[in-house]
């Protein structure tokens, strides 16, 4: 039995690896989750959420560059940090031009009407050194900045995260109450299965989204209520599937012969049934993985999911939208795209575990 189930699995794994946008969508998620977690190591903005801004940066064009003021700054990273990022805001000064004399720095802050701000000064002397390019630096933002002056590329990459986690917490927690209670219902009959059943048609039969909000609503608007909120909501199609499964899968034979030789319901439901039904769950949990991420950045964009400052792609498109016909539809088009491309990968990932996993072929 363990050679004829790993020859399964062998032969699973090589159908997979022949489908190419299949393997080319499994290697994309895998790079946007290594970013994602990494993010804070490279970002140009490592404050946590990303969240510095300076509203005279407002709306500025990809490849914008402004000079700016390094203020001293004993903050020293935690290695927590460089996961979590930096807690305490950036001491920079965004300036548009500046001269030095007699150990004084001038400057005027930055203003699309320089001609109308006034010189402000700062002594050298309070800064750990006189060498003024290590003090007047250059950045650049790459993918230009949002209404509140923060920078877009930074929001962006961070953004990842919300709609990673909200897919891997939502299908855990699906997967954790469909599996057990489709398990129960299959394999029990009777009046257990008659209940779970009901259970299972009474959720089946209100709009995903109006029960998400619902929940939402009950538990409080934020981060983790989202997550539970989507979870809870997408475990009845796992259950009608596991049921449907252990039904038929309960009746084989070797289930029969492990029944003669007294193994308890536990393990003949773990160790037996619930492996020969882990196919079509595999497939079903990639395309819950896709409408997670859809559903979050939908309660985002009504303002019922992860609230400000948390970067959400969702909430972006909200935060940016009117800029569509204000000339700039990148702010709000760059966070859809890249949903888009996340939410397709996952699609043509379940497609080709189908094809790999269907014994038929």
């Amino acid at each position: 039995m363990p050679q004829t189930s790993y020859s399964y699995t062998r032969l699973a794994l090589q159908k997979f690896k022949k489908n190419f946008w299949g393997v080319l969508s499994f290697y994309f998620i895998i790079f946007i989750s290594v970013v994602s977690l990494t993010a804070y190591f490279y970002i140009p903005d490592y404050t946590a959420n990303a969240n510095t801004g300076d509203l005279a940066l407002h709306s500025k064009q990809p490849g914008f560059s402004v000079d700016y003021i390094q203020l001293p700054d004993d903050y020293k990273r935690s290695f927590s940090e460089y996961w979590t990022g930096r807690k305490e805001p950036l001491k920079q000064i965004a300036i548009s031009t500046y001269y030095v004399q007699n150990d004084i720095l001038f400057y005027k802050t930055y203003s699309d009407r320089p001609d109308l701000e006034d010189y402000k000064q700062l002594s050298l002397h309070s800064f750990k050194t006189e060498n003024i390019n290590e003090i007047v630096r250059t950045k650049n933002f790459w993918l230009g900045t949002d209404n509140q002056g923060r920078d877009y590329l930074s929001r962006l990459l961070i953004g990842s995260r919300v709609s990673l986690s909200i897919g891997f917490v939502a299908v855990l927690i699906s997967l954790v109450i469909g599996i057990s209670l489709g398990a129960i219902a299959g394999y029990y009959g009777g009046k257990i299965d008659t209940c779970i059943l009901w259970l299972i048609n009474v959720f089946w039969s209100i709009p995903t989204l109006l029960l998400v909000i619902a929940i939402t609503l009950a538990l409080g608007k934020g981060f983790w209520q989202v997550f539970i909120a989507v979870g809870l909501t997408m475990w009845v199609e796992v259950a009608r599937v596991v049921r449907g499964q252990v039904i038929s899968t309960k009746e084989q034979q070797y289930i029969t012969a492990a029944r003669a030789l007294g193994y308890n319901d536990y393990r003949i439901i773990t160790k037996h049934i619930l492996p020969n039904c882990m196919a079509p769950v595999i497939v079903i949990s990639a395309a819950n993985f896709a409408s997670a991420i859809l559903m979050e950045s939908g309660l985002s964009f009504l303002g019922l999911g992860t609230q400000v400052p948390t970067p959400s792609w969702g909430a972006m498109i909200k935060e940016n939208y009117n800029y569509i016909l204000l000339g700039k539809p990148y702010l709000a088009l760059l966070p859809g795209f890249a949903m888009f491309l996340l939410v397709v990968s996952f699609m043509l990932i379940g497609n080709a575990l189908r094809d790999a996993l269907d014994v038929k072929q």
